[in-house]
């Protein structure tokens, strides 16, 4: 570990990154990997959120880097060439109520095989507290298996059919390739709250699924979304608060 830390060049930037020459706000690079990662600017404007995910970014660069050392040392005719290429983004998706802020979190890895794969995962970011939240505090209850995540897991598939249909992919429409949506917090998918035509609200929710998740490699991402009209009958008084309007159309370019 000590010749892995004396190998790496690990940096944050304060300065903002520049569109035509973007700069990592951290990164490292040995001879197994060069790793980077991003925050947009929006991000950076809130201390807090910044910390918060460039900590889990350094996790991230720190991980990939020592695996990278691992596979180097246990193959290293995979390395002739070069090493691994791995790159994270986080981005701001919504704002609403002025409190919750929905972040999409972008992995691209190429570790020299057939392909370079990607990730997306999530964040639910409550700027009053100042912490990661869930989307629980929005619904009366969430239990495994409870009426809420069921009407959401139904809504999910509905709308993942309806993308499938769109991209001529109807033939993977199937229970099979849906099994990994599960009614459970944790199983349903990375969640976002879309943004609105109302101001300060969130027309409902959108899950981000990377490939693999719910279709071949060769479909790529996909995006589902869930208006908040289904989720009424189960909605908190803050859920009551924070939803309503529409799906802007243009936001439909997420899919």
């Amino acid at each position: 570990m000590r010749a892995l830390a004396a190998a790496a060049v690990y940096t944050a930037l304060s300065s903002p990154a520049h569109a035509a020459d973007p700069k990592p706000d951290a990164v490292v690079k040995t001879k197994s990997i060069e790793a980077r990662v991003f925050l947009d600017d929006k991000i950076k404007a809130n201390a807090a959120l910044a910390a918060d995910c460039l900590a889990e970014g350094r996790k991230w660069l720190d991980k990939n880097a020592a695996e990278a050392a691992a596979a180097r040392k246990a193959d290293p005719q995979f390395f002739k060439e070069s090493g691994w290429d791995f790159e994270r983004k986080y981005e701001i998706r919504s704002v609403v109520a002025d409190r919750y802020v929905s972040i999409l979190r972008n992995d691209h890895m190429n570790t020299g095989g057939a392909h370079p794969n990607s990730g997306v995962n999530t964040i639910l970011w409550d700027k009053a507290d100042n912490k990661r939240i869930s989307i629980r505090p929005f619904f009366a209850e969430t239990a495994d298996n409870g009426a809420t995540m069921k009407a959401m897991v139904k809504a999910i598939i509905a709308s993942l059919k309806a993308e499938k249909k769109k991209r001529e992919a109807g033939e993977t429409a199937t229970d099979e390739w849906f099994k990994g949506v599960a009614p459970s917090l944790l199983k349903i998918g990375a969640v976002t709250l879309a943004p609105s035509t109302e101001a300060g609200k969130s027309s409902g929710l959108t899950l981000h699924y990377p490939p693999y998740a719910v279709g071949p490699y060769a479909e790529g991402e996909y995006v589902a979304f869930v208006p908040w009209e289904t989720l009424k009958p189960y909605l908190t008084a803050e859920g009551a608060r924070i939803f309503g309007g529409a799906r802007p159309k243009d936001d439909e370019e997420v899919q």
